[in-house]
């Protein structure tokens, strides 16, 4: 079983209106870079490795997630998907979704993002046939234990 993972939202919170983010000693990247990483909890990576799922990175950062994130959340290099050029897809469709559908090929898989929405899910359902739990994650709090519940009663079913 695959699980997208998207950085920015689910790993590295943003927007709450009271920024009381959790400061972690952060990766040895320069801050001027990445500002926002010491908000990234190290121990996300245990995590998710727990859930049991083949990890790929399904974000704008591509390779720099290997490069940034990895090493910090004690992940191997992890597979990385490429995204197509392509124009905005209509139908209020997530530019992601149809690119993680065709990288899945049938497999079971689960999609953490902070951006899905019904209509991603019900595009899913219509074109993917394997089981898929699109998950939207609070950008304003990242990935919490309600989602790290959900993501492995799912994967537990699936």
């Amino acid at each position: 079983m695959l699980l997208f993972l998207d950085v920015d939202g689910p790993l590295i919170p943003f927007g709450a209106a009271d920024r009381a983010y959790p400061v972690y000693d952060g990766p040895p990247v320069s801050a001027d870079d990445h500002p926002l990483l010491t908000r990234v909890d190290p121990a996300l990576g245990r995590r998710l490795t727990a859930l049991g799922c083949e990890l790929v990175w399904a974000t704008t950062w591509m390779d720099e997630a290997n490069a940034v994130l990895a090493p910090w959340l004690g992940l191997p290099a992890l597979p990385v998907v490429r995204w197509p050029d392509q124009d905005e897809p209509p139908d209020l469709l997530h530019w992601k979704t149809r690119p993680l559908v065709d990288w899945a090929a049938g497999r079971p898989f689960l999609w953490v993002d902070d951006e899905i929405t019904e209509a991603d899910r019900a595009w899913t359902a219509v074109h993917h046939p394997g089981p898929a739990l699109l998950h939207r994650v609070d950008h304003r709090y990242g990935l919490t234990e309600a989602d790290f519940r959900i993501l492995a009663d799912w994967a537990a079913r699936a």
